[in-house]
């Protein structure tokens, strides 16, 4: 298993490093530059002034040149100063990536909570009432356009109703307690969005593996119902919807965006929003060299996930044999 791990880590070491030149060969070669920004401001600037805060910033030289200045530094912990926080750009981050966490974790545990025994249940019971609502509801849940079951959210329970601030999300908020008003409906429109998913999922798992002849075999011995779903159906159907959960709670950390900005919450995905569009490189860099990071992360915790769910699945240092 260390083994595995630690070549799993080499290998994400090895894609980080594809990441980050790619990323950051992208982001050079987006029109304008701080400097660009800096001139708009002050028109002032004459030519030699520009030459110099080219030269200063480093912006003069070739990209290749620019991307082995930067590596070099992060190396070292230097990413480098936001321009749009005036603070080095790890130190905006943190707080953000800390916002991220609390709203993605919430969410999934709520969905998790809200597909598990919504998704056994319909694969007990397939093709009845039951069935067909809880169907009904995932196909809600994964059509729904985030900005739109977002915007429906703030119309009703903040226009209509008053009883949640819209957003405002301040600094300030995401120290004290009064961040969980403002988590109600982030989270909520977020756990709607990908319940859905998540209980198709463990439906058609669950249905699979209630088929197969060991499950007949364990009724045939006398297992209860509740041994019966949790120690044989549930451990067997959970190894595709690991790989699920993955995925999703690795694209969250970037995924957000759409609902973090809808309700100005302080996430990653703002921040990275922001960061673009305000040409402010460095920040942009290390947030979407973060969430790469955390995706990678993600699905190697898959990978023990299934040794640690499923015992004949052992690691070698060519995958998985069963």
């Amino acid at each position: 298993m260390l083994r595995f791990i630690a070549s799993r880590a080499f290998e994400c070491l090895i894609v980080l490093l594809v990441m980050s030149f790619v990323i950051y060969g992208l982001i050079g070669l987006m029109p304008g530059d701080p400097i660009d920004e800096m001139i708009t401001a002050n028109p002032n600037f004459s030519s030699s002034d520009i030459a110099r805060l080219k030269s200063l910033h480093g912006l003069d030289k070739p990209l290749l040149d620019r991307y082995g200045n930067w590596l070099t530094a992060a190396f070292t912990g230097n990413f480098g100063f936001s321009r749009i926080y005036s603070r080095p750009a790890i130190e905006v981050l943190i707080p953000h990536l800390i916002n991220t966490l609390i709203l993605m974790s919430t969410a999934i545990a709520l969905s998790l909570a809200i597909a598990l025994p919504l998704g056994i249940i319909a694969a007990i019971k397939p093709r009845s009432a039951f069935d067909h609502v809880v169907n009904l509801f995932s196909f809600f849940s994964i059509s729904m356009p985030p900005f739109w079951l977002a915007l429906l959210a703030i119309l009703i329970f903040s226009v209509k109703l008053q009883w949640l601030p819209a957003s405002g999300m301040s600094a300030t908020d995401a120290d004290s307690i009064g961040m969980v008003r403002y988590m109600i409906l982030p989270v909520s429109v977020l756990t709607l969005l990908t319940a859905g998913g998540y209980i198709r999922f463990i439906r058609a798992s669950m249905i699979q593996v209630l088929r197969q002849d060991f499950i007949r075999t364990a009724r045939a011995k006398g297992a209860s119902t509740p041994q019966l779903l949790i120690k044989h159906a549930l451990r067997n159907a959970a190894l595709p919807f690991i790989t699920v959960l993955a995925l999703s709670f690795g694209s969250l950390f970037s995924g957000a965006l759409i609902t973090e900005t809808m309700f100005s919450w302080l996430g990653l995905g703002k921040m990275i929003f922001d960061a673009v569009l305000g040409n402010d490189f460095n920040l942009a860099l290390i947030g979407l060299l973060l969430a790469t990071l955390m995706t990678l992360i993600c699905n190697v915790l898959a990978d023990v996930a299934y040794a640690c769910v499923d015992p004949r699945i052992t690691n070698t240092r060519r995958g998985y044999n069963r």
